[in-house]
């Protein structure tokens, strides 16, 4: 029998476990987090796919003057896109408690299941291998290892590879279907495993690339060498755009993949969980999720806001609209000296 799927933001499993001194407790914050997502769904989705897609087309119209961390952030607002467009369909759709406006069939959700978890994984993998360059471009800044060819590359291995580790998800789905026909397929039908692969390979890996380019930077920077004088060294800014980025991404998405350890440690004990544990465990899902997406909107701000190439790269992509297929021959000289 297909399982339905759980009710959020509502208290309906704290009743009848003798919890009811919980329940006004658990209404208020279930209120606040409602106020807050529907807030989010108003303007932060807007905002999301305004500015990850102002963020794509300014670098794409001037891909000679793309730098290595502008190609990382190309990528990350390729999938904050997915998120924000993600957003309002499980902010709107059965999940949400007294407003859902439509519903889905198992296809539909394993569909958008798989969708979120390759958005949340390039964006954890661009962030870390983000990091590694910066800390290559820093220490051996005469080297090609971190040009922007090779980066666009590793993007695309990047989707590449979060399709494939996505495919558990699908793997499961096929399974819950073929069970009572394959015996093996019985096994699979759990979805702690699929949680726990995706805690591993989607949080920890990167987790660990992060906190350890950041170890190596911080030494390079307290070092007293020549490289510290070189005129190619990268510009203060991307590094204050590299830590702004990761503890965005990190604080953001942690939440989300400790409810998913959280899920996959309360399985394994073998115990059915008491409905009391089971409404926490629901908010929280609710609310690291709820953060997740938020994430879409705050990282292409912040790259709006530190990055002093963008608002140059802005200005010529608003100036070549307005001259459409003329030439802006008049100011080619102010041009050249914007992009030097």
């Amino acid at each position: 029998m297909e399982a339905k799927p759980a009710v959020m933001w509502s208290c309906g499993p704290l009743n009848g476990t003798g919890g009811a001194e919980d329940q006004p407790l658990c209404q208020h914050l279930h209120l606040v987090l409602s106020v807050f997502s529907l807030l989010y769904l108003v303007a932060g989705v807007p905002v999301g796919l305004g500015y990850n897609a102002l963020l794509v087309l300014v670098n794409l119209h001037d891909q000679s003057s793309m730098t290595m961390p502008d190609v990382y952030f190309v990528n990350m607002a390729v999938a904050g896109l997915v998120l924000s467009a993600l957003a309002p369909v499980h902010l709107l759709g059965p999940t949400a408690s007294g407003w859902a406006l439509w519903g889905f069939g198992s296809e539909a959700h394993v569909t958008l299941l798989v969708l979120f978890n390759v958005s949340s994984l390039v964006t954890m993998y661009s962030t870390a291998l983000l990091s590694l360059d910066c800390y290559i471009e820093r220490a051996l800044p005469r080297t090609y290892m971190s040009s922007v060819y090779n980066t666009r590359h590793v993007c695309g291995f990047v989707w590449g590879g979060a399709l494939l580790t996505s495919f558990s998800s699908l793997l499961f789905y096929v399974c819950s279907h073929v069970a009572a026909r394959i015996v093996e397929c019985s096994k699979m039908r759990d979805a702690q495993a699929a949680d726990a692969i995706m805690v591993f390979i989607g949080y920890v890996v990167p987790a660990l690339a992060v906190f350890y380019a950041l170890a190596l930077i911080s030494r390079i920077r307290k070092a007293d060498t020549p490289l510290d004088q070189d005129a190619g060294r990268p510009d203060p800014s991307v590094h204050r755009l590299l830590v702004a980025t990761v503890c965005t991404q990190f604080g953001l998405w942690t939440p989300h993949y400790l409810t998913l350890l959280g899920h996959t440690l309360l399985a394994l004990r073998g115990k059915p969980v008491d409905r009391h544990h089971l409404g926490i465990l629901l908010f929280a899902k609710d609310v690291a999720r709820f953060l997740a997406f938020s994430s879409s909107s705050v990282v292409p701000l912040l790259y709006r806001y530190i990055n002093r190439n963008f608002p140059s790269k802005l200005r010529r992509l608003i100036k070549k609209m307005h001259c459409g297929r003329q030439s802006c021959s008049p100011d080619q000289a102010g041009v050249q000296q914007v992009m030097a």
